[in-house]
C-alpha cells in the first residue's frame, strides 16, 4: 500500500499536514501493532483529498474518531448491498463529536454517487456542510469480512466511502427518512449503472429495426428519427431506465400494460406485467394519442430524476406497428441528456436541424442578412430541452415573436402546453435590469396559480443582452384542465415586475 509519506507528500498545503500529523499520531497513542499502520493508513487516505480549510477547526479526536468510526462501519461489506449509517456522534457514546448529523456511506464505486446522494440530500432539505469520499481498493473474504485495503489505483474491487455531514437532526423520523432515501437512490444508482450497456442495446436493437420503415410513415421522417436515435447513442443521452409496453384495449378503453420482465434500471419490473398508472389517469381524448400514427414522441417524464443530476426525468419514447400500420404499443426510455447534446448546434442535431432549417426557410430572410442571423441565434440559445419537444409551428411563433421583440425594453411570456397536459412549458423575456430573485419569485407563484400548477422548476439566462430570460417548466395538478388567456396572465406579470422607475 501507499505509505503515509508518500501519501501525504501529494500537492496537499503544509497547513493539512499539520491538521493531519496530530492524527495520525493518536493511532499510535491508542492502537498497537500492525494496527497502528493500517489506521494510519487508513486515515491518510481518508483525508486525502479534503481542503485544509474543511478540517482545519476540527479536533484531532474528533477527526480520528471519524476516520475511524467509517473504517468500522466497512470491515464487514457484501457487494451488492451498501450500507448507509446516520447519526449524531457524541463523545460519551462515540468517543468523538460533531456539531452535524453524519451519515457514513459502504458501496462499490460506481458512476453518479456523488452527484445522487447531494441531490437526495438536498431534496430532504438537509444543508450540506462537508462531503468525503475516498475511493479503496479491497481485498474481502467470502463472508465479506476486509482482509486489506489501499488506494483505488491498484488493480481489484473498488468501494466508495461516503462520510457526508448536513445539518445536526435530532427527529428520528427525519433521520430515519435521510437513511432510507439514501438507499433508494443508491438501489436507483445501481440499477441505471448495472443495465447501462441492455438499454444502449435495445436502443440499438430499434435503429436497426426502424431501417424498414413501418407502414404508413413517411420514409424520409423515419430516417430522420432514426437519425435522432443514433445520435442518442452518440454520447447525447444518459440511459437510465428503460421499459416496453403493449397497447390493448380493456373494456373498450385503451391501456398500455407493461411487458413482463421488460424494465431495466430505474423501470425494472418486479410484479409479471400490470398497467401504466399514468396512461390510465389520462382524459380519454389524450390517450387517444397513443393511437396516432407518429415514431417519436419526445417530452419530459412525470417523475424526478434520482440519478446523476436534478430535474425532471426526459421521455423518448418510440412506438410500435404491426404489418398494417397500427400502433401496437411503445418502447420507453428515460434518462437525462448529456452536456454535450446542450451545448451542440442545433443544426448538426437530426430532428433539430429540420427545424431550424424550415423555420428559417419560412422566415424569408436572406441568408446574410441581420435579420437571418439573428433568427439562428434565438434557435441556437433557446432552451434545449424545449427546442426538442416543442412542434415547429409553435416554435416559429415562438421565435419570430422573440425576434419582433428586438432590443426593445418589454416583458412578453411564451407559453406551450405538454402534449399530455402534465405542464406547461413558460419562457419569459423581461428587462434585464428588472430581474431578481424576488422577480423570479413573482412570476413563478402568477404562473403556478394562474395554470393550476402543483409545483414549477426554473432556468435563468442573463447575458449582456438587453433582455433576460426565464424558462420555468410548471406541473398541474391532477386532471387540471385550466383555461388559459395568455395575454391576461402575461399582463399580470408585467404589473408585477414593474420597477419604480418604470
Amino acid at each position: 500500500m501507499k505509505g503515509i509519506e508518500e501519501l501525504m507528500s501529494s500537492p496537499a498545503p503544509d497547513t493539512k499536514q499539520a491538521i493531519l500529523e496530530p492524527v495520525l499520531r493518536l493511532a499510535g497513542q491508542r492502537l498497537s501493532g500492525s494496527a497502528v499502520k493500517e489506521s494510519r493508513d487508513f486515515l491518510a487516505l481518508y483525508y486525502d483529498q479534503v481542503d485544509a480549510e474543511d478540517i482545519a477547526t476540527r479536533a484531532p479526536e474528533d477527526l480520528y474518531g471519524a476516520g475511524m468510526a467509517h473504517l468500522a462501519l466497512a470491515r464487514r461489506f457484501v457487494t451488492g448491498k451498501p450500507k448507509v449509517r446516520v447519526y449524531n456522534p457524541r463523545e460519551e457514546e462515540h468517543g468523538w463529536s460533531s456539531p452535524h448529523t453524519v451519515v457514513e456511506i459502504v458501496n462499490d464505486d460506481m458512476p453518479f454517487l456523488v452527484d445522487s446522494v447531494t441531490m437526495e440530500v438536498n431534496r430532504q432539505g438537509h444543508t450540506l456542510h462537508l462531503l468525503l469520499h475516498p475511493l479503496a481498493t479491497t481485498a474481502r473474504d467470502a463472508a465479506g469480512n476486509l482482509t486489506a485495503l489501499s488506494p483505488a489505483a491498484r488493480k481489484g474491487p473498488r468501494e466508495s466511502l461516503m462520510h457526508v455531514e448536513v445539518d445536526r437532526e435530532s427527529d428520528p423520523a427525519r433521520l430515519k427518512a435521510l437513511a432510507d432515501g439514501l438507499l433508494s437512490v443508491l438501489a436507483d444508482v445501481r440499477a441505471a449503472v448495472e443495465d447501462w450497456k441492455p438499454m444502449r442495446e435495445a436502443m440499438g436493437a430499434i435503429v436497426a429495426e426502424i431501417a424498414k420503415p413501418p407502414r404508413g410513415l413517411d420514409a424520409a421522417e423515419v430516417d430522420e428519427a432514426r437519425a435522432f436515435l443514433s445520435w442518442l447513442l452518440d454520447e447525447s443521452f444518459t440511459f437510465i431506465g428503460y421499459r416496453d409496453y403493449e397497447l390493448t384495449s380493456v373494456d373498450g378503453e385503451d391501456c398500455l400494460s407493461i411487458k413482463p420482465r421488460s424494465g431495466l434500471g430505474v423501470l425494472r419490473e418486479p410484479r409479471e406485467g400490470g398497467v401504466s398508472p399514468s396512461f390510465r389517469d389520462l382524459p380519454p381524448a389524450i390517450r387517444a394519442l397513443a393511437r396516432e400514427p407518429r415514431l417519436l414522441v419526445l417530452t419530459k417524464a412525470n417523475s424526478r430524476a434520482t440519478v446523476h443530476r436534478p430535474g425532471y426525468l426526459d421521455y423518448i419514447g418510440v412506438k410500435k406497428f404491426d404489418a398494417a400500420g397500427r400502433v401496437t404499443g411503445e418502447r420507453r426510455f428515460v434518462g437525462l441528456y448529456t452536456t454535450a447534446a446542450y451545448h451542440a448546434d442545433p443544426r448538426d442535431i437530426p430532428l433539430l436541424r429540420l427545424k431550424v432549417a424550415r423555420i428559417l426557410d419560412r422566415a424569408g430572410f436572406p441568408e446574410a442578412s441581420h435579420g437571418y442571423k439573428n433568427l439562428l441565434s434565438i434557435l441556437q440559445g433557446y432552451p434545449r430541452d424545449e427546442l426538442i419537444q416543442v412542434d415547429e409551428a409553435t416554435l416559429a411563433d415562438i421565435a419570430l415573436g422573440v425576434l419582433r421583440l428586438g432590443d426593445r425594453r418589454r416583458t412578453r411570456l411564451f407559453l406551450r402546453r405538454d402534449l399530455y397536459g402534465r405542464f406547461f412549458s413558460c419562457v419569459v423575456y423581461l428587462p434585464r435590469e428588472n430581474f431578481n430573485t424576488d422577480v423570479r419569485v413573482r412570476i413563478q407563484e402568477i404562473l403556478k396559480r394562474r395554470l393550476a400548477g402543483s409545483s414549477a422548476e426554473y432556468t435563468v439566462q442573463l447575458t449582456d443582452a438587453v433582455l433576460s430570460r426565464i424558462h420555468l417548466l410548471v406541473r398541474t395538478l391532477p386532471k387540471a384542465d385550466p383555461q388559459v388567456d395568455a395575454h391576461a396572465v402575461e399582463a399580470e406579470i408585467v404589473q408585477a415586475t414593474r420597477r419604480w422607475e418604470d
